[in-house]
């Protein structure tokens, strides 16, 4: 079986996106809760492999974190 991925970058608008602003397939538009498997890059930038379960179409994507300073 093979496999095909895309790099979707994503930035989010939100102070919280957990809740929110989840990924759909772009194949056919069905809603993802959780990612398949996740790794910290550098540069505070963490991947995200995302597998739909009714297509099976696999796609990755790479958010930044923002560091929080604490006082």
């Amino acid at each position: 079986m093979s496999a095909v991925a895309e790099v979707l970058s994503t930035v989010s608008h939100n102070a919280h996106p957990r809740g929110s602003d989840l990924p759909t397939c772009p194949v056919c538009a069905d809603s993802m809760v959780a990612a398949e498997a996740s790794a910290y890059l550098a540069d505070n930038i963490v991947s995200y492999l995302w597998t739909c379960d009714t297509c099976g179409y696999g796609f990755v994507t790479k958010h930044s974190l923002k560091r929080l300073v604490c006082n």
